[in-house]
C-alpha cells in the first residue's frame, strides 16, 4: 500500500521525540496508522519499547504488527545517535558505538521486516541518514562514514528488493533543530561546540524536514535531501569540487583553531 494513500501501516523508530516524533505526527495527520517505537518507552503508555540494537526487540515489533495489522507498509528507520571527532581524538570505542547503533541497528530492522514485505509483495524502507552521508566535513569521520554506509545500504536494498515490490529511500537532511545532540558523546569537545551551534541556530525544524520527507516519498524519490541548504551543499560538491574542497578545508582549520591546536 502506498505511503501516500492515507491508510498505510507505518512503524517509526526513535519516535519519542525529535524527527521521529515529527514523522509519526505527519503520517498520522494524513490518516496513516502509526506504531511509535522508542528505547525510552516502557510499555505502560504510548508506543512500543524498541531498542534497535536488540534482535529480541525487533522480533517483538514484527510480531506486534503481524498480530495487530497483519503486515506493514512503511518501516521508518529513524532512531540513531550523534557523534564524531577528529581522527586523532575520537576513540575506537566511539567508532564502535556509533556504528553499532546507526548502522547495525538499521540492518537489524531491515533483516527483521524484509521476509514479511517479500511475502506481501510490497513495502517501503525509509532510512534516515544525513547530509553527512553525501558531504563529508572535517572532524566528523565516524558520523560521515556511518551515514554514508546508510546511504549505500539503502541503495543496495532498493536494487535487491525491487522485484519484490519493495522500495528503499534514504533521507539526508542537513542541520535542523532537534534533540539529537542529547545523545552526542565523544572526546572531541571542539566538534561538539561547533555542531551544537549549527543545530541550535538552524532555521529548519523537525516538522519542516518531516513534511519534506513525506513529499519525497509521495514523489517516489529514493534519495530525499529535504532542505535547501543541504541540496546546495550537494550541488556544490557535484559541480565545483575545488570550491567544495576549499570550504571543507577552511572548516577543518577553523575546528583546529577552536581547539587551540590541541588534540
Amino acid at each position: 500500500m502506498s505511503a501516500g494513500t492515507g491508510s498505510a501501516r507505518v512503524l517509526v523508530t526513535g519516535a519519542a521525540s525529535g524527527l521521529g516524533a515529527a514523522l509519526a505526527d505527519a503520517f498520522e495527520a494524513r490518516g496513516d496508522r502509526v506504531l511509535r517505537t522508542d528505547i525510552s518507552y516502557d510499555g505502560s503508555g504510548e508506543g512500543l519499547h524498541l531498542d534497535i540494537c536488540s534482535d529480541e526487540d525487533w522480533a517483538a515489533a514484527l510480531a506486534h504488527v503481524e498480530q495487530t495489522w497483519g503486515g506493514l507498509d512503511v518501516l521508518v528507520n529513524n532512531a540513531g545517535v550523534a557523534g564524531g571527532g577528529r581522527l586523532d581524538v575520537a576513540t575506537l570505542e566511539e567508532w564502535q558505538w556509533i556504528f553499532d547503533i546507526n548502522l547495525f541497528g538499521m540492518v537489524r530492522g531491515i533483516r527483521a521486516f524484509t521476509p514479511l514485505m517479500k511475502a506481501q509483495g510490497s513495502g517501503r524502507f525509509v532510512n534516515v541518514a544525513s547530509l553527512a552521508g553525501l558531504v563529508h566535513p572535517a572532524g566528523m569521520a565516524s558520523y560521515n562514514a556511518v551515514k554514508a554506509a546508510v546511504v549505500a545500504l539503502t541503495e543496495t536494498a532498493g536494487h535487491e528488493l525491487a522485484s519484490h515490490g519493495i522500495t528503499a529511500h534514504a533521507v539526508c537532511p542537513g542541520f535542523f533543530r532537534t534533540n539529537l545532540l542529547d545523545s552526542m558523546r565523544g572526546a572531541d569537545k571542539a566538534l561538539g561546540h561547533v555542531v551544537g551551534r549549527l543545530v541550535t541556530e538552524s532555521p529548519i525544524s523537525a516538522e519542516d524536514v518531516a513534511a519534506a520527507v513525506l513529499a519525497g516519498l509521495d514523489a517516489g524519490e529514493e534519495l530525499i535531501v529535504p532542505d535547501e541548504p543541504a541540496r546546495g551543499a550537494v550541488e556544490l560538491k557535484r559541480t565545483d569540487r575545488a570550491s567544495y574542497d576549499a570550504v571543507m578545508r577552511a572548516q577543518a582549520r577553523s575546528l583546529d583553531k577552536l581547539a587551540g591546536g590541541q588534540a
